[in-house]
């Protein structure tokens, strides 16, 4: 038997979006999303996570591909804390 159950896909994929998240409020303010991908190790699913972010109103991305956290972002950072 399994000591740890294994967390459902979308808690997975909020987990995902919250690191992605907090790596965009701490530290680099603006990310390429290849590098921000590898700096996660899971390019692909960072993808998905920055789209559901900028639909969300919590990133923005510029022309060139670029990602920031939106004053939003930090506000809720701000409020929630790092819990991930």
């Amino acid at each position: 038997m399994h000591d740890q159950d294994t967390p459902p896909p979308g808690a997975r994929y909020d987990a995902l979006e919250q690191s992605v998240l907090y790596r965009l409020t701490n530290g680099l303010p603006i990310w390429s999303v290849p590098d921000l991908g590898r700096e996660l190790d899971n390019p692909a699913g960072v993808e998905d996570a920055v789209y559901g972010l900028r639909t969300a109103g919590l990133i923005h991305q510029t022309a060139d591909g670029f990602v920031f956290a939106t004053r939003a972002a930090f506000r809720m950072v701000e409020i929630v804390g790092k819990v991930a």
